[in-house]
């Protein structure tokens, strides 16, 4: 193994610092950094895997034109041309990048550069349109620049936490996990979420309210503080305006807890409870997320939570602020460099002032005059063809955005589109006329920001594969060729990073970026830079803002924002009487492409699933575990039925993640209306109106095989790809007869090898066929017209022998062990693969808490992700089965 490499996780926006060692070949190993201040040492389940998904299979390794593989000479060039003639023949308006929080800083500062000070338009947005843009639009608004005013030892300090659709259990579980020494102490939670999520389970206060009621519930909050005196006049007076605007606008409904707690679809009670404990509790922190955020209604909705704690003064304090997570981890960089089409960079917007400034700076020959096009409305934009050519980096916007399938009908319209990514095959690579490969995690080195806006390096700890290189030695390469390479001739990333952080201090007279005493840092320091918060002094980093009262406003005063309860842009009807809610699952990020090449994070949810509660399901003949159409006037899916109680009567819960490549009739956005925050551009993923109906197949089965394999055209059939350790599961269903299966079939085995072992049922439809070669098993199918499939797990783990034995060979046929029985219960820990019904029984045994099972069963010991779902599993058991130890 190599010395230890200090780097920063890839997925979300808590920015864990780990310890990497390479060791021969491609094998990694990672741990927490215990010196990190983000994570102290604590992983979750993704971060901890992240050594699984370094591989080369599926990498994109060479520049490709078309379908052949090019010089990378030849390709930068054929992507200048076309820009340049483009950009020469309709305006700089014509061209458009669509970019990532995936993205690290250097990146996103070289790509915003080359759009809005060199080609001249503002048409970059990125991934981050998605996560966080409502959060930015209230921030500027309430505090007059996009910060985020606390850090993460407030969740420490704090004795309540508000968590505002947000499932931190499962999207930001080092933050949950790190909360739980504060709620031994006493740290109360209410979680305010249409879903009883792993995050409510466990919660003092769960308000499931009703779709769209937020901005309802904390107008009413603020109303019930004015009642009860609990609004700090003082602070409001000294520190706020807009105060009595807000208040007019409170006095315009009836503000009781029982009108409120009416319109939200909650309990008065517990409304009551949440309103009495925020008053009592000076140290409350607020986090908000996806569920606040990604909503026609977001910016509204941060603003009243902005609202609640100006008025209290609850911000700028220690244990005491509202608190937006991001989901990405340099989503926060990306909106600090002006990754986004509203901003221009550094904190700076498109006033007069600004634009001379930037453009001075960058010597630019065209700076942006105006905001450009935001995410949902840029593909709109190259559907109609006002955009003509397209740069796509590090995302995956053909699976991720809304309306999906009108998303791909303007990528397969666009005359020229170029996708930078690290895989070759992705759903929006399909339509790339050119592929340019970038590197991936483990390979890029550069900066990125967190939550609590803290900048940490993210190193390299292997050397790149192939031909593929950082994108932002991509995007200069590709603006020398346009004729710009003075302005892009950095050598390293230290030298964009310097020039980065001398933007943020060029003429700063009242922004809080600041990096100023970054600009100096050598190529050593560089390298040894150590996590930052921002603003950056010279006695260091700054944890909290605002603690002097003061606002980067022109009045140096926080403005308090009126914001009315809204019903949702579409209602529900009897031909879609469902609410569709869409979001994130426990161990998978975005759409698979990283999540997917580590088969013990595809454990947890292997496959798309649709929560209904069982009042919804059953008058549609809808049972658990069956194939379920959901279908909204946008698009259809087909997942499997998952019937709690969990789940609101009248939502349905659809997750985001499964692409063509692992699930093509599971996809989520396609169903998603492109309803967007007519402020902040972010999309309305909480609420699509939507039905559900049996999928009704006539017959099930599954394939087994060492290698992903392409089903037949021309076949109406639902299927799912899931990685498993040592091959690849393939789920499979069908609503035809005995040819449609056996069309699969041929296809399927057209080229299997060696022995075949073969058992077939005609009266019931059964096929159980094995191919074995030299020994070893290379193919499986088993599909049956009724009855149970066996289970599958067993039968992955027989890829794993080198040779097979006499009772491997029988069991085959009889579909099960011999000597065994399986466990056939849902993954709980993917970290070890301990399922349910081994922890139920943990817990009949007499464990009486989550330590004894993790001390009992491994589950639960190594990242926690999953604690909060061991902890609900000992809630639910009887109590009978708790035996506490004396």
């Amino acid at each position: 193994m190599t010395a230890a490499v200090r780097t920063t996780c890839a997925y979300c926006g808590v920015g864990c610092g780990i310890s990497a060692e390479a060791g021969e070949g491609r094998a990694l190993q990672v741990a927490g950094d215990p010196a990190h201040p983000a994570n102290h040492g604590r992983l979750c389940s993704k971060g901890a895997a992240l050594g699984a998904t370094v591989g080369l299979d599926g990498r994109l390794l060479h520049p490709m034109i078309g379908q052949r593989r090019a010089a990378w000479s030849e390709a930068t060039a054929l992507v200048a041309r076309r820009f340049r003639e483009t950009i020469a023949r309709h305006g700089p308006d014509s061209v458009a990048f669509y970019v990532s929080g995936q993205l690290l800083t250097e990146d996103y500062y070289a790509a915003n550069k080359l759009m809005k000070g060199f080609i001249g338009s503002a048409n970059i947005d990125t991934n981050s349109r998605l996560c966080m843009a409502s959060a930015v639009v209230a921030h500027k608004l309430a505090f007059g620049a996009d910060l985020v005013p606390g850090c993460y030892e407030d969740l420490d300090l704090a004795d309540l936490v508000v968590f505002s659709g947000h499932n931190a259990a499962w999207t930001h579980p080092v933050l949950f996990r790190r909360m739980e020494a504060a709620r031994a102490r006493g740290q109360r939670h209410v979680v305010i979420d249409p879903r009883r999520t792993d995050t409510a389970e466990g919660a003092d206060v769960h308000l499931a309210l009703a779709p769209q009621s937020d901005v309802r519930l904390w107008n009413g909050l603020l109303a019930d503080l004015l009642r009860r005196g609990a609004v700090d006049r003082a602070y409001v007076a000294a520190h706020v305006s807009g105060f009595a605007e807000v208040e007019a606008e409170l006095a315009r409904a009836d503000q009781s807890v029982f009108a409120v707690a009416a319109d939200c679809g909650v309990p008065a009670q517990d409304l009551e409870r949440f309103y009495g404990w925020f008053a009592e509790t000076p140290r409350t922190v607020s986090l908000f997320s996806m569920g606040a955020n990604q909503s026609a209604q977001g910016v509204g909705k941060g603003l009243a939570i902005l609202n609640a704690h100006l008025a209290t003064g609850r911000i700028g304090k220690p244990g005491a602020c509202p608190f937006s997570i991001t989901g990405q981890p340099n989503a926060m960089g990306g909106r600090e460099t002006g990754g986004m089409a509203t901003t221009l960079a550094a904190h700076m917007d498109f006033d007069p002032k600004s634009l001379a400034r930037v453009q001075r700076f960058w010597g630019a020959p065209a700076i942006a005059p105006r905001p450009g096009l935001k995410a949902v409305e840029m593909f709109e934009a190259v559907r109609d063809g006002r955009i003509k050519a397209l740069w796509v980096m590090a995302t995956n916007p053909a699976v991720s955005l809304p309306d999906a399938g009108r998303v791909r009908e303007a990528l397969a319209a666009c005359p020229f589109v170029v996708v930078s990514d690290v895989m070759a095959e992705t759903d929006t690579a399909a339509f790339a006329h050119v592929k340019l490969p970038a590197l991936a995690w483990g390979e890029k080195d550069g900066t990125v920001t967190n939550s609590e806006r803290r900048i940490s390096r993210q190193r390299a700890v292997l050397a790149a594969p192939g031909e593929a290189r950082a994108d932002w030695r991509i995007v200069a390469d590709v603006a020398a060729a346009m004729g710009f390479g003075e302005a892009f001739a950095w050598r390293s990333n230290a030298q964009v990073f310097r020039e980065w952080a001398r933007l943020t201090a060029y003429e700063n007279r009242d922004r809080l970026l600041n990096l100023g005493p970054l600009v100096g840092l050598a190529p050593e320091g560089y390298d040894a830079l150590e996590p930052v918060q921002w603003p950056v002094t010279a006695a260091g980093g700054t944890p909290r803002l605002f603690a002097d009262g003061r606002f980067p406003t022109p009045d140096g005063r926080a403005r308090m924002v009126p914001v009315s309860a809204q019903a949702p842009a579409e209602a529900v009807d009897p031909a879609f009487p469902l609410a569709l809610n869409t979001g994130r699952v426990r161990d998978h990020w975005h759409t698979l492409t990283r999540t997917g090449l580590a088969a013990d994070l595809c454990r947890h949810a292997p496959e798309p699933f649709v929560e209904i509660h069982p009042s919804d399901a059953e008058p549609l003949g809808i049972t658990e575990g069956r194939l379920t159409r959901v279908q909204t006037r946008h698009g259809e899916s087909v997942a499997i039925a998952r019937l709690t109680d969990r789940q609101r009567p009248g939502s349905v819960f659809l997750p985001m993640h499964w692409s063509a490549a692992y699930a093509p009739s599971g996809r989520a956005n396609p169903l998603v209306a492109p309803r967007v925050d007519p402020r902040s551009g972010q999309p309305e993923f909480k609420h699509t109106p939507a039905r559900v109906r049996p999928y009704r197949e006539t017959w099930r089965g599954f394939f087994l095989a060492r290698h992903p394999a392409a089903l037949p055209p021309g076949l109406d059939l639902v299927w799912r790809r899931i990685p498993q350790s040592h091959a690849q599961l393939h789920e499979i269903a069908g609503r035809g007869d005995s040819l449609e299966r056996d069309a699969l079939r041929r296809h399927l085995l057209r080229e299997a090898p060696g022995d075949v072992l073969r058992l077939e049922d005609p009266a019931t439809g059964a096929l159980r066929e094995a191919y074995i070669r030299a020994g070893r098993l290379t193919h499986v199918l088993f599909t049956a017209g009724a009855g149970a499939l066996p289970p599958r797990d067993w039968l992955a783990e027989l890829f794993a022998a080198d040779q097979l034995s006499a009772a491997d060979r029988a069991a085959l046929l009889v579909g099960r062990p011999l000597d065994r029985a399986v466990d056939q219960s849902p993954v709980v820990c993917a970290c070890r693969g301990i399922r349910r019904a081994r922890i139920q029984a943990a817990v009949a045994g007499g464990c009486g808490d989550v330590d004894a099972i993790g001390e009992a069963t491994g589950a639960g010991a190594a990242c926690g992700s999953c604690r909060p779902e061991i902890a609900r599993l000992l809630s639910d058991a009887p109590a009978r089965e708790v035996r506490h130890a004396a």
